[in-house]
């Protein structure tokens, strides 16, 4: 019977690597997003910041929104 493991884990194949398996790891950790939600929490940020730059994103991905719909420029 094998024994369920939780979270983020990578098991050795026959004949693998450690550097191999170790790349494998760091990927699921990325993909999971682990990484950046401790980032987050290394530092507290007062609200009035985090929102301030959470409205400069949204503002961002309007721009780049408009940007993307807007017509090409003529070439004269």
């Amino acid at each position: 019977m094998q024994q369920k493991i939780k979270g983020t884990h990578v098991i050795l194949k026959d004949g693998e690597d450690i550097n191999r398996a170790l790349r494998r790891f760091k990927n699921k950790i990325e993909e999971s997003g682990i990484l950046k939600t401790l980032q987050k929490k290394e530092f507290y940020e007062k609200p009035t910041t985090e929102r301030k730059r959470k409205k400069a994103a949204g503002r961002a991905r309007f721009l780049k929104k408009l940007e993307k719909q807007a017509l090409p420029k003529k070439m004269y």
